[in-house]
């Protein structure tokens, strides 16, 4: 049966939901403290290889499902704002370091597709302008994604303003990042 004007799509009151939501909550519980430890060593492992701190890795991977397995990085997070910037030392040393992930850069407009730095890029494209509509947004996000052979839920996506964190939803990434926090507070 279909809700009637104004109803708000509240909790359902139908009987029982009490309890599944009290044996769900109890069944989750157990779940996470029985991750044996070895598990857990390799996925702080992995948490530092990709350069997070392990709350932050393990938040993403609980959300998706999956574990990342690349980086999509704006220019403006690069601190690549118009021709003839270069790759700050710090930035491009994070980026060196990361290991087992592809690292794909979207180069805002203003600055050059053919300047981005390959390596320790891997490759890049043009990002969606403000113009462009969602659907666009999104075609020009996953686009690559898919052509490196990424699955969207398993990047995730370093920006800085606030139409780079919509990326996340129009590609289905699997998170935003802040620039700061990822390279740290500069």
């Amino acid at each position: 049966m279909t809700p009637g004007i104004g109803h708000n799509q509240g909790p359902t009151m139908e009987a029982g939901y009490g309890w599944r939501r009290h044996a769900w909550g109890k069944a989750r519980a157990a779940l996470l403290p029985k991750l044996p430890v070895e598990v857990l060593r390799l996925r702080i492992r992995r948490a530092e290889e990709l350069g997070l701190p392990y709350k932050t890795y393990a938040g993403i991977r609980a959300s998706t499902g999956r574990d990342v397995i690349g980086f999509l990085f704006s220019t403006n997070a690069l601190r690549l704002i118009r021709a003839g910037d270069v790759l700050p030392e710090d930035r491009e040393a994070k980026l060196v370091a990361l290991r087992a992930c592809a690292r794909i850069a979207a180069a805002q407009p203003g600055f050059p597709l053919a300047e981005l730095p390959v390596p320790p890029l891997d490759h890049g494209f043009a990002a969606p302008s403000f113009a462009e509509s969602w659907s666009a947004m999104r075609d020009r996000i996953a686009a690559p994604l898919r052509e490196a052979g990424l699955p969207a839920d398993g990047v995730v996506i370093v920006g800085e303003t606030a139409m780079e964190r919509e990326w996340v939803a129009a590609a289905r990434a699997a998170g935003f990042l802040a620039a700061d926090r990822y390279f740290g507070a500069a």
